[in-house]
């Protein structure tokens, strides 16, 4: 009897053990589960600012293409620190131009590299034609690449955008339709594909570029190399400041099914500094960092 007694009482500790081991187990797995989990969207987040970059970066040169085009040899002989200050695109740039009465096909070559005046290093060709409606004052542009690179990222794929000189606010507007991809020096890439509005609310009326700012309101799909997709969309406008290499203020929401997490620029401040919100949880990350999808 004793000894079944105490076979009874092993069992039972050895059971217990087992049982505590497993438990034990478990909530390290999930710990290591939640901080994976953690690590991807905070990466997701840095794809999210690179992305931002390249196309408010692009949009940067087609609407300094737009204004400075017919100027641009005349700004570019000049010597002076004011016309130097007003020129955005840089001197490295080689445009060639094939003009109609209602369409102006332009060619901005990058050639092996050049870097641009807020400080983005570019290289590869944009091929831009603009197609005018006198009428009622808009311009259909529409934009490719060719083996074009936006600080080492390859971009490919098409835009188009339709620019009104005026809208309800008594501001340029322009609608952008996106449908890009963005490709990284490991060869991970995402297809992005949405619509945005960029409006102009500063700095109209002179050649100054560095005083002019935008606002940029909408939403769009982002496809990763191994299918997954998220949407992403401006809840709080996002403030570009052509004088600033990176986004000031404006809030995005990224979404993936019914989990989401927001990506903040700031409060008006031109740094490098972004704060991401996951479960009622902020995380500040380094804009300036280059980070692989």
């Amino acid at each position: 009897m004793k000894k079944q007694f105490y076979v009874r009482i092993i069992k039972s500790i050895l059971i217990l053990t087992f049982t505590g081991f497993i438990f034990t187990s478990c909530e390290q797995d999930g710990s290591n589960i939640e901080e994976e989990s953690l690590s991807q969207e905070i990466e997701n987040a840095y794809t999210q600012t690179e992305i931002e970059n390249v196309s408010e970066g692009v949009n940067d040169i087609i609407e300094n293409v737009y204004f400075d085009i017919d100027d641009y040899e005349s700004l570019k002989s000049s010597d002076t620190k004011d016309t130097d200050e007003q020129k955005f695109l840089p001197d490295c740039l080689t445009i060639t131009k094939v003009i109609t009465a209602s369409k102006k096909i332009v060619t901005l070559d990058y050639g092996d590299g050049c870097t641009t005046r807020n400080d983005n290093y570019l290289s590869g060709i944009i091929i831009v034609e603009f197609n005018f409606n006198f009428d009622d004052g808009k311009v259909v542009i529409d934009y490719t690449f060719d083996n074009f690179y936006f600080n080492y990222k390859k971009v490919e794929g098409q835009v188009h955008k339709v620019r009104t000189r005026k809208n309800e606010n008594g501001n340029p507007q322009a609608i952008i339709n996106s449908d890009l991809k963005i490709t990284w020096e490991d060869e991970s890439f995402v297809t992005i594909k949405g619509e945005r509005k960029r409006e102009w609310i500063e700095g109209l009326g002179n050649y100054f570029w560095s005083d002019n700012v935008f606002l940029v309101t909408g939403t769009w799909t982002i496809t990763k190399k191994d299918g997954t997709i998220r949407t992403a969309t401006i809840i709080e406008p996002l403030r570009r400041e052509m004088a600033c290499k990176f986004l000031v203020s404006g809030i995005v929401e990224i979404q993936k099914n019914d989990v989401a997490f927001t990506l903040n620029y700031g409060d008006g401040e031109c740094d490098d500094l972004g704060i991401v919100t996951i479960d009622n949880k902020e995380y500040e990350i380094h804009l300036r960092q280059r980070r692989k999808n």
